[in-house]
């Protein structure tokens, strides 16, 4: 089990870390906005943590006799996930360590947005200053590597688990992607 968990945890790792990449470049040459840039983010977690179908699969396939129990697959899908997000946080947190304007010309954004919608749904200027205020906050609590290695698997591992608990689901069943005869 611990081959397989390691090499789809990698691959889902390194897909997601590239994806982060390429989304921060989009973001910080504005060719995307701040709504795009979540649903890319968002795309981008579901396309790497497809390895964690297939991840369950190779482990029910070569070790488990073409059958897998689901708590065995949530398992298997867990780890693999676990590992994905550690990777997830080491590309976002190397993307902004190498490209250091990024991380406040982006909370930047985000700040100017939010005010924008409070603004829009008639929120006073007191809440808008407030929000602003716990921005900043979150600014600086993104700056700490622990604070910001909890952030995102905060982030990923509820779109992790989702995956885990529908790829473990449908797996248990032998005639879903059959090696050889059912």
């Amino acid at each position: 089990m611990t081959k397989i968990v390691l090499t789809f945890g990698l691959i889902s790792g390194v897909i997601i870390a590239a994806l982060v990449w390429l989304n921060g470049s989009l973001i910080a040459a504005q060719q995307i906005n701040w709504d795009r840039a979540e649903l890319l983010g968002y795309a981008s977690m579901l396309i790497a943590l497809s390895m964690v179908f297939f991840g369950i699969k190779s482990y029910r396939d070569k070790h488990a006799g073409g059958t897998i129990g689901f708590w065995k697959g949530l398992k298997v899908g867990l780890l693999i996930s676990l590992i994905a997000g550690v990777i997830y946080f080491v590309g976002a947190w190397s993307y902004g360590a190498t490209h250091p304007a990024f991380v406040d010309q982006f909370m930047d954004a985000y700040k100017q947005k939010m005010a924008a919608d409070m603004t829009a749904k008639g929120s006073t200027q007191e809440e808008i200053d407030k929000a602003r205020g716990e921005g900043e906050q979150m600014v600086k609590l993104m700056r700490n590597p622990f604070i910001f290695f909890c952030i995102c698997l905060i982030e990923i591992m509820p779109v992790a688990l989702v995956v885990t608990l529908i790829s473990a689901a449908l797996l248990r069943k032998r005639e879903i992607l059959a090696v050889g005869p059912a």
